[in-house]
């Protein structure tokens, strides 16, 4: 049932997808005329052989044709003869092959006769070997285990051999007894230059504790100074 039309029904209306309007309870039509119900649809097959008879009779090859085949450019060969006389760049190149032609040899017979792989023997395999059968008097013997052991007892000596070897040839920690040994006695700053008036003006601050205090830490600072960098020997070690 379609839906009622108004005015004049113009054949275009029945063709024109935007223009055909739904019938109910059916999918919308494209507009395409479709054939009868005699027409039968795809390609007719046509078999020009005699069946069997024929084809036990009379087995038919097929030959490689050469003719009407146009031989291909070598462009390898080409390359091949610019460089060898003296081109390089792509633009002598490409003068090259615009004024020489070497065309291809057309494929026969027997030169896919020589380019066929050889033929395979009647004797040969394929796939993969299979891998040797495991011993069962070994796995009964535990002789797996066993050797594993044996293996693993050899490089625990191994490497405490080199352990102890190492602890032997190792390098003894220094001391300070050691580095001052060891110092080189640095050569003495001379004095900044002062005025005269300011030479025996005492530090205006005083940070220790006590006079004890002061005492300990210059005592210190003195036994230390020699065997360290800096004019007021605070800096690093002096150790060769």
């Amino acid at each position: 049932m379609e839906s009622p039309r108004v005015g004049v029904v113009r054949e275009s209306m029945l063709h024109r997808p935007l223009l055909i309007k739904p019938t109910l309870g059916k999918t919308k039509s494209r507009g395409l005329s479709c054939p009868g119900s005699d027409f039968v649809y795809g390609t007719a097959t046509t078999v020009h052989d005699g069946g069997v008879p024929e084809a036990i009779s009379n087995w038919q090859t097929h030959t490689m044709s050469t003719r009407h085949r146009t031989a291909e450019r070598d462009f390898i060969a080409l390359n091949r003869e610019g460089v060898k006389s003296g081109l390089v760049t792509a633009k002598e190149l490409h003068q090259y092959r615009a004024t020489h032609d070497i065309r291809r040899q057309p494929a026969t017979r027997e030169a896919f006769r020589r380019s066929a792989p050889p033929r395979i023997t009647t004797d040969a395999s394929f796939g993969v070997s299979n891998r040797p059968s495991t011993p069962i008097s070994e796995l009964m013997e535990y002789k797996y285990a066993q050797r594993w052991l044996e293996e693993q007892q050899a490089r625990d000596r191994v490497l405490r051999a080199h352990h102890h070897k190492k602890a032997q040839l190792g390098r003894i920690q220094d001391t300070r007894t050691t580095l001052l040994r060891k110092s080189l006695p640095l050569p003495e700053a001379p004095s900044m230059w002062k005025l005269p008036r300011f030479q025996q003006v005492g530090p205006a601050l005083d940070t220790f504790r006590d006079p004890e205090a002061r005492k300990k830490a210059m005592i210190a600072h003195h036994s230390e100074s020699a065997s360290r960098r800096g004019i007021l020997g605070q800096g690093t070690y002096t150790v060769d």
